[in-house]
């Protein structure tokens, strides 16, 4: 594997893991720590147009949060996180089926769902809290086709090309629309373009090299 092949799949992983971090449960103080810190970094250059502009929301709350007290920019998040996806009457469920028109919420939908996973010979951790359809254990199943391709298994370039097509791809820019739209917190706002933007520049790796 060459310098930039081995540099572009750290990364692919280094975003999921974002991503699945701040969509998993609240914002941990660990998290927080980490995203106030210089362990964040954004790449060199134009990538995508969303992936770059969720980039530079993400780097200006940073700036304007960095002298802050990180207990309280995680109780901050914490109380967004909640009244955006938890409730007790949250705008937004982050559920691929609630997002879908022909199926039913936590419906048939949701089997569709686990039946790529099982194709790929992956299962949900047990430890996520929520429907296996939930934004973040969809993430978590394209991490692992991401950790596969890097350990060689081309297969799963086809796997992931098909997730895309038939569940990813069908509902994450509405999801991440309806985030922009409902919340007034900087850091969230930022993540919803760097989630569409990163689910975009995954489909087109999948697509080429499926």
């Amino acid at each position: 594997m060459s310098v930039d092949q081995r540099a572009l799949y750290e990364a692919r992983l280094e975003l999921v893991n974002f991503l699945i971090d701040a969509f998993a449960d609240v914002p941990t103080a660990a998290f927080v720590a980490t995203l106030l810190g210089d362990e964040i970094t954004f790449p060199e250059g134009s990538v995508d147009d969303r992936l770059d502009r969720g980039f530079e929301r993400l780097d200006s709350f940073i700036a304007e949060n960095e002298n802050r007290d990180p207990d309280a920019v995680q109780e901050d998040l914490e109380r967004e996180f909640t009244r955006l996806f938890v409730g007790p009457r949250p705008p937004i469920l982050p559920h691929e089926t609630y997002y879908r028109e022909d199926t039913d919420f936590r419906g048939a939908g949701l089997a569709e769902v686990e039946a790529s996973y099982g194709a790929a010979g992956w299962s949900p951790p047990e430890d996520y809290p929520e429907e296996n359809d939930y934004v973040a254990v969809e993430l978590a199943f394209l991490r692992n086709l991401i950790r596969r391709q890097r350990e060689g298994y081309e297969e799963t370039f086809g796997y992931q090309r098909v997730f895309h097509e038939e569940h990813l791809s069908e509902w994450i820019a509405d999801f991440a629309a309806d985030v922009r739209e409902q919340t007034d917190e900087p850091f969230y706002a930022a993540v919803a373009d760097v989630l569409e933007g990163y689910i975009a520049f995954e489909e087109e790796i999948a697509v080429q090299m499926a």
